[in-house]
């Protein structure tokens, strides 16, 4: 069959347009000045600007003072270009492990204002996003800005192998992570991976010792580990007490605190997320609008 010059154009036109349906999506280009947070959105490699970000005040989280002043100092050497580590906080859910996060973003950025240096950025990875972390790289590895990339409620469950990214990007790859580049990350695991899945592999492997290296070594790859722990009951207290008095809820002492406490055994935890539930529930009962409320602890 002869084919015209039409017909081969034709074909051409319809191979083109199929390499370039399968062809990797090309990141954007992103203005770093629009915000000093972003989420990153992986099928679209693009970074959206975060205008205002959730987060808690530094002086609402309590209990965490010793946690709160290394994650604080380990941002700021960070964010004067000093050596840092990458952070994993890890432990009991709605204790502040994010919400610390935040917080040290803004008290951090605070300082660079008055010391009259660039702003450090935050930018959020969600955890099934993993796998694309190089291509996030490369869009912040040339710029004059430095990135703290987050990632909450970071874990691997089995048969996941996107954790063999993370440990590539935060220090095994051929590149390494940009030195602009510092990794956070929270997870309610001590070694991110879940108990069962380092059992398994012990279990089924050839030489279990290696494997089970293998899963737990991600988290070495963190240098700096802050754990959280479920509060005592006066920490759980003075949150409440923290948050009554800043959005300046007018309750009778003594009815507080009887509330509060009813309210965490009912629930059955001491948390800050607790405290902050039990606040808006008050605050509504009384008529009391919060304007401006923090983010749940997390």
């Amino acid at each position: 069959m002869t084919h015209t010059p039409d017909d081969l154009g034709a074909v051409l036109t319809r191979i083109a347009e199929a390499l370039e349906r399968i062809a990797p999506t090309r990141a954007a280009t992103v203005d770093f000045t629009e915000a000093d947070a972003f989420v990153w959105h992986a099928e679209e490699r693009r970074l959206e600007p975060v205008p205002r970000v959730s987060r808690v005040d530094m002086g609402l989280l309590k209990g965490i003072d010793r946690t709160r002043d290394m994650l604080v100092d380990n941002t700021l050497r960070f964010a004067r270009g000093l050596p840092a580590n990458n952070a994993l906080l890890w432990g009991a859910r709605g204790m502040g492990k994010s919400s610390l996060v935040k917080a040290s973003h803004a008290e951090v950025n605070e300082e660079m204002a008055r010391e009259g240096k660039l702003p450090i950025k935050l930018v959020e990875i969600h955890r099934e996003d993993i796998e694309t972390l190089p291509a996030l790289m490369s869009l912040t590895r040339a710029s004059q800005y430095r990135f703290v990339i987050f990632c909450d409620d970071l874990s691997f469950d089995a048969d996941d192998t996107s954790y063999k990214s993370l440990k590539a990007v935060l220090e095994g790859g051929i590149e390494g992570r940009p030195e602009n580049v510092i990794f956070y990350a929270t997870s309610n695991r001590r070694h991110i991976l879940a108990r069962e899945m380092v059992e398994n592999e012990r279990s089924t492997a050839i030489n279990p010792g290696e494997a089970v290296e293998e899963k737990v070594s991600l988290s070495d790859r963190f240098g700096l580990w802050l754990g959280f722990h479920k509060c005592s009951q006066d920490e759980y207290l003075a949150m409440v007490e923290g948050y009554i008095a800043h959005f300046q809820v007018p309750i009778d002492p003594e009815t507080l605190r009887r509330e509060a406490l009813e309210w965490s055994t009912t629930r059955g935890a001491r948390s800050g997320r607790t405290a902050w539930q039990y606040v808006q529930d008050v605050a509504g009962r009384l008529g009391v609008s919060l304007s401006e409320p923090p983010a749940a602890p997390r």
